[in-house]
């Protein structure tokens, strides 16, 4: 059934149609929001790789819009009942931590169980395929309402006063609108726009890290590892790297499958591409000192892609004037905290619920400058710590090292803030500062 409501007095421009552009549209368009979509590509698509969403994505995507929520149901993936409160099994993996005995800690081996990381709430979660999980996105997003081929190349304010952003698009053509909201990603040309094409926290950052990706079948899977190891998410520690395994459904097959992502250390990247093909034989050297479950897992990968981990230095706004970033835009990070794409989903959120409240164009820079105060700092705050915690898995953590048992009570608290986050909170403190903003 058709709304009732009129249309907000204005309408708004997102550029890309990734998961977090798309979000944000199912959100504004159920508050009769006039929006466009501008994709790159010549229609929606994700990359191929699955994506863990923790309770707080689960809790912001049940507040943005029951939709997305359902799309979110239908596509994931979770552990079994038994480990349904568990993020990751840890485990060292690493055959070089053992001992002359062979044990990593107390009798536990190489590839044993040590203990699990909990959620400590009910709120949900699950892994995706993104791929599967945008095709569900994209079924509530109207036809007409996105523009494909269009590849941002500038913009520029309207010389007339009205502080309407005119958008440019590679392929010559222009688009006029009265605010912006840039959802381009890690490569971000809306964030370039910002700040400068020189500025430093423009231009991506290497990591440190690069990662394998890859899936197997979960029926190998369950062969090659048992059907407990196979069908709940893992992460193996070692010297330099870490490895993660968790179950994803695809919507191509019965059972799914398991989701393998393997980092590595180097101290820079010097290929211009960040995604790389390899062979299985290097592949497989780089983890030859590790412990019988990794090199399984490792083996059984087919066509390995190597991916460099890029992430964005903190930057001093989120806006300017009309336009605002938001996600991987704004924050860019490594996937260590599995908290990226949980990150732009509450992005959407508080930007959702704000430009609900706007009722004109005079409106925006103060629901901008909200959501800014709001969302920059646990944004930011997370990109500062995922760094930090892909070091702690690789053994390489401050203070902490290769010891398992100062390890284990840094890993058990360091994600609390992310996943117990008082979002409807944060709602209502966006909207008091929007109240109140002054511009």
């Amino acid at each position: 059934m058709a709304s009732t409501t009129p249309q907000k007095p204005f309408n708004i421009a997102i550029i890309g149609g990734g998961i977090s552009g798309l979000a944000l549209a199912i959100g504004l368009l159920q508050h009769d929001i006039p929006l466009t979509i501008y994709e790159a590509a010549h229609s929606f698509g994700e990359i191929g790789a699955g994506v863990a969403l923790g309770p707080n994505a689960a809790l912001a995507m049940q507040l943005l819009s029951p939709k997305i929520y359902a799309a979110f149901e239908k596509c994931k993936t979770a552990n079994t009942e038994g480990k349904s409160k568990s993020w990751f099994t840890v485990r060292v993996g690493d055959a070089r931590k053992a001992d002359k005995d062979g044990n990593v800690e107390g009798d536990k081996k190489v590839g044993d169980a040590l203990y699990d990381i909990e959620f400590g709430n009910d709120r949900g979660r699950g892994g995706v395929y993104r791929a599967h999980f945008l095709d569900e996105l994209v079924k509530h997003i109207p036809e007409g309402v996105a523009k494909f081929g269009k590849k941002l190349s500038d913009m520029e304010v309207a010389e007339d006063g009205s502080g309407d952003v005119i958008v440019r698009f590679a392929d010559g053509t222009q688009a006029r609108h009265n605010a912006v909201i840039g959802c381009d990603g890690i490569k971000s040309a809306s964030r370039a726009w910002m700040f400068g094409k020189n500025d430093p926290v423009t231009k991506p950052v290497f990591s440190g890290k690069y990662a394998y990706r890859g899936l197997i079948p979960m029926d190998q899977a369950v062969e090659t590892l048992g059907d407990e190891v196979a069908r709940n998410s893992q992460m193996f520690f070692g010297y330099g790297g870490h490895l993660l395994t968790f179950p994803i459904e695809k919507g191509r097959t019965m059972n799914g499958d398991m989701s393998v992502v393997a980092f590595n250390s180097c101290k820079e990247w010097k290929n211009e591409n960040w995604v790389v093909t390899t062979t299985k034989e290097e592949m497989n050297a780089e983890y030859a000192a590790w412990g019988p479950h990794v090199q399984k897992i490792i083996h059984a990968m087919q066509k390995p892609d190597i991916w460099a981990l890029f992430y964005h230095l903190p930057c001093s706004t989120y806006y300017k004037g009309r336009v605002c970033l938001l996600g991987d835009a704004a924050h860019a990070t490594t996937p260590h905290q599995g908290a990226g794409a949980g990150m732009c989903l509450e992005d959407a959120l508080i930007m959702s619920a704000l430009l609900k409240e706007v009722k004109g164009v005079e409106d925006f820079e103060r629901a901008f400058k909200a959501f800014d105060e709001v969302r920059r700092p646990r944004s930011q705050k997370n990109v500062v710590t995922s760094t930090q915690a892909g070091m702690l898995y690789d053994f390489e953590g401050e203070g902490t090292g290769d010891d398992l048992e100062k390890i284990e009570p840094e890993f058990k608290d360091r994600m609390k803030w992310i996943w117990n986050v008082d979002l409807e909170g944060e709602i209502e403190k966006a909207k008091g500062i929007y109240q109140t903003a002054k511009i």
